[in-house]
């Protein structure tokens, strides 16, 4: 079709079932050559000028995914006088794909016109300006927010302070904040989401706190804030008095409290979260399944991991590896290779972390021989890079099986450069096999690349004394306390009657701590 649109309206007949028949068809198009069919007839009957019609049109090519952008631009260009309606969607196509040279250069367009903005405009030109490096343009399109007389319009606003949150200017985002003279619950929820993604999660809590209304989205940014900052038991706390104040916890809150439990072996509270789940038939999706199989395993309950993975319906390959993962930290190596089978027999591709799940049983169960052939297979057959993660399996493979000298040269041969928690496991394998003389090498260069770690003094303090050579171990313990580093206390998280309690040792100031000794 050489022109896309008449550039002069004719005379054209069309009825109301013509117009309704050709909106139904624009609503069930499934891609860009049924479009153009229907494009043709729009531009045989006249219909193209159907003003309702051609938004529809260009919508499915600038917003689906199965559109055509390209073509929208074109189709676009011949439109005589486009309404902002029709300029939105433009702009709002190329800021879905991050285009931000189109998203502005179409804006500037607009801009020339004597078209005027709508509370749609500014929300959907923001979306293209999501990171630190658009933050001057953001200023720019933050000038123009306030010009035009949008600053009291809450959709601009909100979108304003989400990408402000997202590009890492907090600052700004608080000045736009106060500013509202009547915040909704998106304009908090935004700027807690914000808070919690920059790791204030206090100012993120203290924001929370005051907040007129909560909705799910509140507490669940919350509850998934404390767990990105490792503060499981206040995820758990915070997720108990969601469900008090009458707020049903939707999937990702469940999946952001079984990822609780799973840290916190809080078994208890996971299996009350499942048969929450069953009782409320809520869907399982892969997210929350996943989160279902990897909770039972590391809660050290791994027939209720394997019920789980068994249950009926398609897994994704999150989940597969979750129960490859599960069966790995329990040392059924045997079984998880079954499982990895298994998964590429189903079609189910792995990935990098199951290559890490799967390479770790066969270090925990000392299945040298199929873990090597694993490793090799990573790029030759599956066409998927070695990462740190999965030399580092490797290390530990070989260091477990004794064969140092092999862990030694794998380390040698490695793209890239070993981190510290590489020559570690390499030293922990000298200690556990007594190859001193190795161990007093890795553990110097240790001491070198990670001198703030006080295991790594007191690792080759004692491989010095295995040595004999006290002086040394003496040595190696002063410059430990010369440089003021300390071992950190172990710690022991204990659950009782459904609440878990974290206590390090020697510690007697835990307001429980006769309860607790004497369970």
């Amino acid at each position: 079709m050489s022109t896309l649109l008449p550039t002069h309206r004719n005379q054209f007949n069309f009825s109301m079932k013509s117009q309704t028949q050709t909106q139904t068809l624009l609503e069930r198009c499934s891609g860009m050559e049924e479009l153009k069919q229907i494009h043709a007839h729009m531009f045989k009957t006249g219909l193209i000028y159907d003003t309702n019609l051609t938004s529809k049109l260009l919508t499915f090519c600038a917003m689906s995914d199965y559109g055509d952008l390209g073509y929208a631009r074109r189709v676009f260009g011949r439109i005589h006088l486009p309404n902002t309606f029709v300029w939105n969607i433009m702009i709002r196509g190329y800021a879905r794909i991050r285009d931000i040279e189109e998203t502005l250069f179409m804006y500037e367009q607009m801009l020339q016109t004597s078209v005027q903005h709508n509370s749609y405009t500014f929300p959907f030109l923001l979306k293209a300006f999501q990171n630190p490096s658009a933050l001057p343009v953001i200023l720019q399109i933050h000038a123009h927010i306030v010009k035009t007389g949008f600053s009291s319009d809450v959709y601009s606003v909100n979108s304003l302070l989400h990408v402000y949150a997202k590009s890492g200017n907090l600052v700004s985002a608080h000045r736009v904040f106060e500013k509202i003279q009547e915040p909704d619950i998106v304009s908090w929820n935004t700027m807690i989401d914000g808070c919690v993604k920059s790791g204030e999660i206090r100012t993120a809590c203290e924001l929370f706190n005051k907040m007129p209304e909560k909705n799910i989205v509140s507490w669940t940014s919350m509850i998934a804030g404390w767990i990105a900052n490792g503060k499981f038991l206040e995820a758990l706390k915070l997720f108990h008095e969601m469900q008090i104040s009458g707020i049903k916890p939707d999937n990702l809150a469940l999946t952001s409290a079984l990822s609780a439990c799973a840290y916190l072996g809080a078994l208890k509270q996971g299996r009350w979260v499942h048969t929450y789940i069953d009782k409320n038939q809520i869907q399982i999706d892969s997210a929350l399944e996943c989160s279902l199989v990897d909770m039972y395993a590391k809660c050290g309950d791994l027939e209720g991991a394997l019920r789980v993975f068994r249950s009926p319906g398609k897994k994704s390959v999150s989940v597969w590896t979750a129960m490859i993962t599960g069966l790995a930290i329990h040392g059924r190596g045997r079984e998880a290779i079954d499982i990895f089978t298994k998964m590429q027999n189903s079609g189910i591709k792995p990935n990098s972390v199951t290559f890490t799940g799967v390479l770790t049983a066969c270090s925990y169960a000392g299945l040298v021989e199929e873990g090597t052939l694993i490793f090799e297979s990573m790029e030759r057959t599956h066409y998927i890079n070695q990462s740190i993660e999965h030399y580092g399996c490797m290390v530990d493979l070989l260091g477990r099986a004794g064969r140092l000298k092999e862990a030694e040269k794998l380390i040698e041969k490695m793209p890239m450069n070993p981190n510290a928690a590489i020559w570690g496991g390499l030293l922990s394998a000298c200690c556990t096999h007594g190859d001193h003389e190795l161990g007093k090498r890795v553990g110097k260069t240790l001491i070198e690349m990670d001198s703030d770690h006080g295991g790594r003094y007191v690792h080759l303090a004692r491989i010095f004394t295995a040595m004999g050579q006290l002086d040394q171990a003496l040595k190696m313990r002063k410059l430990m306390k010369d440089k003021g580093v300390s071992k950190l206390p172990g710690c022991s998280l204990i659950e009782l009657n459904g609440t878990v309690h974290e206590f390090f040792v020697g510690d007697q100031l835990h307001p429980g701590h006769k309860e607790l000794t004497s369970v």
